[in-house]
């Protein structure tokens, strides 16, 4: 009977410990399945996405596409945004496939006249999964396409400089990120995209980050994000500039063309007129 006893003690123990084992299981697989749901974390934006009213006809709304670096600007330096009409969708810890994911729900739907991607650094820190650096040019090959299909001006930008990343150690950012640097500028210089370059102004020598641009080796303090937007500002007036400098080139010519087409247009009015007045005199 003893024994007996035992082993009913142990199928009860045995049982409980089943059921509770199931039930941790369900729980994470249900925990897995929610956040799998959104990978691209489409949700961050939707609300403010929302409120956006279409831009008014002369708005040069720009939106600034990135991760973690781009969602640190705005929110260190939210004056740059708001005193223009700049619009930051950047989320901390993003890849490029997670965004290309999200481009057309918070970039395209925001009709904006340019759009400014910033990113492929956590894409090699390996955030979500091993990724190459042709497998990065690929998906912002494809973000900067989609934009100009709808008309949206692309500029891409150069992948700030990173020795190493604190989170994942050893993965030669400081050696891939020139490399990638290179492709990016190749790339946009074959398509005809603008290409902004942040990396020149703050490297150190070493393909790291001025440490007075970062407080971490990657994300950009105040001082940091200053630089950024002097070469974004210098760059806006270079092409202002070189806009201006295309008119006054093309502003004879044009001058002249309508004048030619404006005295063909007369001609072709006179002429019959001409030829009436010559039958009524003869």
């Amino acid at each position: 009977m003893l024994t007996l006893n035992l082993n009913s003690n142990q199928k009860t123990m045995n049982t409980k410990t089943i059921f509770k084992t199931l039930i941790m299981c369900a729980f994470l697989i249900t925990s897995f399945k929610v956040d799998a749901q959104d990978w691209a974390n489409l949700k961050r934006y939707q609300a403010e996405n929302a409120e956006l009213k279409t831009p008014e006809k002369h708005e040069n709304r720009v939106v600034f596409m990135g991760n973690s670096i781009t969602q640190g600007w705005v929110e260190t330096r939210p004056e740059f945004f708001k005193n223009n009409a700049y619009i930051g969708r950047g989320i901390s810890g993003q890849t490029t496939p997670q965004m290309l994911v999200r481009f057309r729900q918070d970039v395209i739907a925001l009709q904006p006249k340019a759009v400014v991607i910033l990113a492929g650094t956590n894409d090699i820190a390996g955030n979500t999964g091993p990724s190459t650096l042709e497998m990065i040019i690929d998906n912002l090959a494809s973000m900067a396409e989609v934009a100009r299909a709808n008309n949206i001006k692309v500029i891409l930008c150069s992948v700030l400089p990173a020795y190493d990343y604190p989170w994942k150690k050893g993965m030669e950012p400081h050696i891939k990120i020139p490399k990638l640097n290179e492709m990016i500028k190749a790339y946009a210089a074959q398509k005809g995209f603008d290409y902004l370059d942040f990396f020149s102004a703050m490297n150190d020598g070493n393909n790291a980050m001025k440490a007075e641009y970062s407080y971490d080796g990657v994300h950009c303090t105040a001082q940091g994000y200053e630089v950024m937007e002097k070469l974004a500002e210098q760059y806006e007036e270079k092409s202002t500039d070189s806009v201006s400098h295309i008119v006054s080139i093309l502003e004879p010519t044009i001058v002249i063309v309508l004048s030619i087409l404006v005295g063909l247009v007369l001609l072709s009015v006179m002429m019959p007129l001409l030829g009436l007045l010559s039958e009524m005199i003869a």
